[in-house]
């Protein structure tokens, strides 16, 4: 029997959920040995050969061009540094704090889409920006504890993400997605590379490493693509509220693997962040 559209698309963000958790559980396990820098060149490598062997078995290597190189470089440059900043923040603050804030993206791509798509504000997202700004103070609770500098990552990554996906959305005008692809993790490496080189020394990854380098590299493309399929197959409306589950369940990961406390206000800013985005989308879907 076929599966309907909806449920093959809620089947895709179980994949999609999954692959991020996966990354946030790996990413923590290599930050002790390899600094932020350090696992994005890694990941990127590992990335690049992956979307090379895919483009030449689908047969779609004649895809990758140069007409837009300015637009690939700031795409990337904002997902590196989100992704750098990710991957400090996980390993320094509760996986929960970094999810809850890192949901706060898609408010920021709508503040974003004005000024670089010529996209209208409407007064819906005024009011969801002005609700997922709410949350983000009941997450951090600035004056009630010392805001560190994992939960700044945090809040920044999301600033990052939201820039690459406008320029993302702005490339896909004219660019595939195998080329969107290559320059992602080419451009990141050399990113990587220069970054990471720029204190005289690189750590190798070692053995006990390598799997957990390997998983960040396959679960990020698996992640993204799986959300990507997702919302080919489903609306915004009922694909992103699935995506939000990834909170409950890294909260779950994280009491049970590393003994993190449950932080009811880190939950109830988190509910008040998703609101803003499900009002967001349903406002825009009426639209």
């Amino acid at each position: 029997m076929l599966l309907s559209p909806t449920l093959r698309a809620c089947l895709w963000m179980i994949g999609s959920i999954l692959s991020f958790t996966a990354m946030a559980i790996a990413g923590r396990a290599v930050s002790l040995d390899l600094d932020t820098f350090e696992i994005m060149l890694y990941r990127s490598v590992i990335g690049a050969g992956i979307v090379i062997v895919v483009a030449g078995y689908a047969g779609t290597l004649t895809q990758i061009r140069t007409r837009k190189p300015g637009a690939h470089l700031a795409r990337n440059i904002c997902h590196f540094t989100g992704q750098n900043l990710w991957f400090y923040a996980i390993a320094t603050i509760p996986l929960a704090q970094v999810f809850a804030l890192e949901f706060t993206s898609p408010l920021w791509v709508m503040v974003l889409a004005p000024l670089v798509l010529n996209e209208r504000l409407t007064r819906s997202q005024l009011i969801a920006g002005a609700a997922g700004f709410i949350g983000i103070l009941i997450v951090t609770r600035p004056g009630a504890q010392s805001v560190d500098a994992g939960l700044i990552a945090a809040a920044l990554a999301a600033i990052g993400f939201a820039g690459s996906a406008v320029l993302t959305r702005r490339l896909t005008r004219t660019e595939t997605i195998t080329c969107i692809l290559f320059y992602l993790t080419t451009m990141q490496a050399a990113l990587g590379l220069i970054c990471a080189g720029a204190d005289g020394a690189i750590a190798l990854p070692t053995l006990a490493n390598l799997p957990f380098v390997a998983v960040i590299a396959v679960a990020g493309l698996v992640a993204h693509f799986c959300l990507t399929t997702a919302l080919s197959l489903a609306p915004a409306s009922i694909v992103m509220p699935i995506d939000f589950t990834r909170l409950p369940v890294i909260v779950i990961v994280g009491v049970l693997l590393y003994a993190e406390p449950l932080d009811p206000y880190v939950l109830l800013g988190a509910a008040v962040i998703f609101a803003a985005n499900y009002y967001n989308i349903r406002a825009s879907a009426r639209a």
